[in-house]
Order: structure tokens, then C-alpha cells, then sequence
């Protein structure tokens, strides 16, 4: 009792001591660490030229470029004590061994897309090695493969293979703005789901900088770490620094659809016959469903809408084949249809239908907003009156956007163990379910209000998802499943979430992360935790002044 209370006290008094030092105040603190980084960057291009501080005129508009959810934009957002944008492997390595030395996290951002700021934000001191200037991609169509380097963003991604070749493509996101080091790393699917399995699940090699400094490829860094970060999350066991990544086949044409249909027009009815045959459809063919109230045809009134998205893999004659068989219900004419290239299909989801190729280059979100979303994975069908009772949801919904997504599993995702990777959510998981709510308005309680109504929605599904536990994504990150304590992270709290995550895989995970990061350098709130509990004291070692 002494001990942990003495423990407890020396955390709090250091934590208000460190707090109360500002970091741009402390000059020396800041020459310190920059003569640290230069040190041990080993190169001739000076790491000081891709550091900025909070007295940096770049700095506000560094730090803001990937920051993709509006809710973490506020003064009251921690912010970074440094922003390293590296150039160089060493750069990385550089900011790992300085902030070891000088106690600080690193928080690693690719894309910025993590649902809950994890990339950019964190409650104790630390550094943000931002990889936006580390994203070549050499594409190899005699090898089937291309090294991606994990700044990348998806877009750049597709874009760089259809420069190579049309009857390639790679079966990860439909945003393209996605940066490639997270959504690698926690699994990633999109339209090639149900052909060809998860973006993880077409990994060859990769690259990762680790809690030393070092930096390792597959053979140096063994089969355990690679498995772990096909899945598990990167940010847990180091910073990825490229991805060696599986091209995969795709037709000369391919044919896409997209068809609304509402209550007037049978979409209940419609709905219950998908949810009894997506998962079932030929592996070439994806339709997954936009659920969301909208304006009726009359002033004042409210209807629900459900849009069917498609990719087939295939032209419109076969997919009008595959659709008349097993699901007439829909509707679907060939006007509906539209046969295109892969590479075009990709601007379609993204909804850049007739564009020029290269706006999948543009690294910035059309549109940002706050929002807040939550996930789940179907075993069975939702019936009818539990649509019912979702609908009277949507209808609650004001001045924001709350939408559920329901994406088809099955295919090829049957066919992948559930050990094969982290991500275990494969044969059993017919549909995963992503729940959305964003809107444009400031303020705390008017994000109370829909963060509110998105558990609303989340504890309403309970009866309908998956149990023992209710699975979750990891991609879709949720900080209300649990979180790790600052300063400590604690098996018994992680597995709460953990188990969501990765079911029968959190505890090799653990194993794994004992192994390679001892000392729990790589944390975050939802990271993955030791094998023990301890309690961590980042700055006891080294004395910043």
C-alpha cells in the first residue's frame, strides 16, 4: 500500500514539475535535443532543416496539414514540443534516440488519419515525426510488387501502379488521402475485400525503425514482429518506415454501380434480402450499403436511404447475371451500370468520377469535419424490427450527418485463418459495420450532443453484433472502448479493448511487444502493453536541464 501510494505521488509531483517547465521557455532543452538529433543522424542533410518548433512560422501550418478530425484542432488540443518531418531513414532513427534519451513520446503520423488523433495528439510531452516527405513509391509489373514508403498516401498508391499497369491494382481503402504506414498496419480493406483479403494480407516485407535506433527489414526483425505489425498496429512496436506490398490482378474492365433506394421503395425489404446473400455472392462482386435519414419527397419530412456501392470484377453483362440470380430484389438495370478501368473505379468511391488521374495526388481532404465513429462485426443478419428501431435513430439525428456502413465480408476472407495476421475478424464475420456521425458546427456541447447520439446508436446494436466479445476494428479506432493510464500501460485494462481488436491474437501480441519493446518506449492510449505491469518513469534517467 506504501509503495503504490509513494509510487503514485512521485508520478504526480514529476508530472506537475515537468508541466509546469515550458518547453519553448527552456532554450537549452531545445538546443540539447537538436544537437542530440544532429548527432545521430548521420547524414550530410541537416536534420535542423525538417525540425520546427512551436517558434517556427510553419509550425501551426505543419502541424494542422494532416490533422483530418476538426475535434482535434482546438487551443485545447496538446500539442507537440517538436515536429520532425524526416527526409531520411536516419532522421527517424535520430528522433527515436533523442526522445529515448530525453523522455519524450513519439507520436508518428502517416496520413492523420486516426479517428482519434493518436498520430498527432497525446496527453504527455512529446514529438510527432511526421513521414509526409517519405512517400516514394517504385512500382515492379515484372515482380507483381512495389515498395511503398509509409508516408505515402493511397492515393499515390494507385496512382503510381496505373502509371505502370492496367490489370494491376493493390485491395486496400477507398479514401485516397489514407496514409499507407497506419492503414497497412491495422489491416485495411476496400473494394477487393471479398477477391483478394486485406491490404495486410498482401504485405511481402517491410521496414520499421525500433525502440534503439535500429532499423530492420523481415529477416532482421523475424517472423513475430512481422506478423505483429501486418495488423496489430505499428505505432506499438516502432515506426514503419516502407511497406514491400503484393500487386494483385484486376480485369482490363470492371463495372460499378451506385443505387439509392428508400422506404417508399421497398429499401427494408431490400435490405433484409442483402443481408442474406453479400456475403454469399461470387468473390468478384462487393456491394456494400450507405444507411442515413434523409428529406422525404414532402417538405418536413424525413425517410431513410440506402445506397447500394458496388465493385465487380467483371463487365455489366456478367454482374446483371450474378444480381438477377441473387439479388433481383435491387433492381439493378443496366443503365445503372458503368463499365470502366480499375484505376477509374477507384476515382468513382472516392468520388472523383471524371477527373483527371492525378487528383488522387492531392494529400488534402476535399472537406474535413468533426466527427466521431465507432465499429462492430455482424454474425448474423439485423431483422426487421431492429432496422426499425435504427431508423427512429437516424431520425434523431440534427444538424450533423449520422450514417452506418455496412461492408460485405466472405470470399477470400473466409479462406485466411484468423491467427494469419492480428486482424482476426474472418470466417464468421459476415459484415463489419463502421458508424459515422460529423458535422460542422463548434463547440463542446455541440459535439457532446453527437458523440452522444453515436453510443446511442452503438448501445441500441448490442443485441444485434458480435459477443464474447464485441469485436471492433482497429482502423476505426475508439477511445471509448478503454484506454491506457499515462505514464503506464496495464495488461488487465488493455485487454478490455484488446480483445475487441484482436480476439485470440492480443495475447501473442503482448508476447510480442514484451520482447521487442521492453521498455514500452512505443506507447500510446490504445497501444498494445507489456506481458507485466509496471510503471514507467520516461524522464528519470536523463535530466533535461
Amino acid at each position: 500500500m506504501g509503495s503504490s501510494s509513494s509510487a503514485e505521488t512521485y508520478i504526480l509531483v514529476f508530472t506537475l514539475l515537468f508541466s509546469s517547465v515550458s518547453w519553448a521557455a527552456s532554450s537549452s532543452v531545445h538546443e540539447n535535443f537538436l544537437q542530440c538529433l544532429t548527432l545521430n543522424s548521420n547524414s550530410s542533410t541537416s536534420i535542423t532543416k525538417v525540425v520546427y518548433t512551436p517558434q517556427n512560422s510553419s509550425y501551426e501550418t505543419v502541424l494542422d496539414f494532416s490533422i483530418q478530425n476538426l475535434r482535434f484542432t482546438s487551443s485545447c488540443t496538446p500539442k507537440p514540443q517538436v515536429i520532425v518531418t524526416p527526409l531520411l531513414v536516419s532522421h527517424i532513427q535520430a528522433a527515436v534516440i533523442c526522445s529515448k534519451k530525453y523522455g519524450l513520446q513519439i507520436r508518428a503520423r502517416s496520413g492523420g488519419h486516426d479517428y482519434e488523433g493518436l498520430s498527432y495528439v497525446s496527453e504527455v510531452p512529446f514529438i510527432i515525426v511526421d513521414l509526409l516527405e517519405l512517400r516514394s513509391i517504385n512500382v515492379d509489373v515484372e515482380d507483381g510488387s512495389a515498395w511503398v514508403e509509409a508516408g505515402a498516401t493511397l492515393g499515390e498508391v494507385y496512382y503510381s501502379i496505373a502509371n505502370k499497369t492496367a490489370i494491376r491494382g493493390f485491395p486496400a481503402g477507398t479514401c485516397p488521402t489514407v496514409g499507407v504506414g497506419g492503414q497497412l498496419s491495422g489491416g485495411g480493406y476496400g473494394t477487393l475485400l471479398r477477391k483478394y483479403g486485406l491490404a495486410a494480407d498482401n504485405i511481402i516485407d517491410a521496414y520499421i525503425v525500433d525502440s534503439n535506433g535500429t532499423l530492420l527489414n523481415r529477416e532482421s526483425m523475424g517472423e513475430d514482429l512481422f506478423w505483429a505489425i501486418r495488423g496489430g498496429g505499428g505505432a506499438s512496436f516502432g515506426i514503419i518506415v516502407s511497406w514491400k506490398i503484393k500487386l494483385v490482378p484486376v480485369p482490363s474492365t470492371v463495372t460499378v454501380f451506385s443505387v439509392t433506394r428508400t422506404l417508399e421503395q421497398d429499401a427494408e425489404k431490400i435490405l433484409l434480402k442483402w443481408q442474406q446473400v453479400a456475403h454469399k455472392l461470387h468473390e468478384d462482386l462487393f456491394i456494400r450499403v450507405y444507411l442515413q435519414a434523409v428529406n422525404g419527397s414532402q417538405e418536413g419530412e424525413r425517410t431513410i436511404s440506402s445506397t447500394y456501392e458496388s465493385l465487380f470484377l467483371g463487365n455489366t453483362s456478367g454482374l446483371l447475371s450474378l444480381m438477377n440470380e441473387n439479388f433481383p430484389e435491387l433492381g439493378l438495370a443496366a443503365e445503372d451500370c458503368n463499365e470502366t478501368s480499375w484505376i477509374e473505379s477507384v476515382l468513382y468511391f472516392a468520388g472523383f468520377s471524371g477527373q483527371p488521374l492525378d487528383v488522387l495526388l492531392n494529400r488534402s481532404q476535399t472537406s474535413k469535419y468533426y466527427f466521431k465513429n465507432k465499429s462492430d462485426f455482424l454474425k448474423e443478419p439485423i431483422p426487421e424490427t431492429g432496422l426499425q428501431g435504427i431508423w427512429k435513430l437516424f431520425y434523431q439525428v440534427q444538424n450533423a450527418t449520422g450514417m452506418m456502413i455496412i461492408s460485405p465480408y466472405g470470399g477470400r476472407m473466409n479462406e485466411i485463418p484468423e491467427t494469419e495476421t492480428p486482424f482476426p475478424h474472418r470466417k464468421g464475420s459476415l459484415y463489419s459495420v463502421q458508424y459515422i456521425v460529423a458535422w460542422l458546427e463548434e463547440g463542446e456541447e455541440v459535439s457532446k450532443r453527437h458523440i452522444d447520439w453515436a453510443r446511442k446508436l452503438y448501445k441500441y446494436m448490442a443485441p444485434y453484433v458480435s459477443k464474447s466479445p464485441r469485436a471492433a476494428y482497429l482502423n476505426y479506432r475508439d477511445l471509448d472502448l478503454g484506454r491506457n493510464k499515462n505514464g503506464n500501460t496495464s495488461y488487465a485494462q488493455a485487454s478490455i479493448w484488446g480483445l475487441k481488436y484482436y480476439k485470440i491474437n492480443f495475447n501473442r501480441l503482448v508476447q510480442v511487444k514484451t520482447k521487442v519493446d521492453p521498455s514500452n518506449f512505443f506507447r500510446n492510449e490504445q497501444s498494445i502493453p507489456l506481458s507485466s505491469w509496471k510503471i514507467v518513469f520516461p524522464l528519470k534517467k536523463k535530466k533535461l536541464l
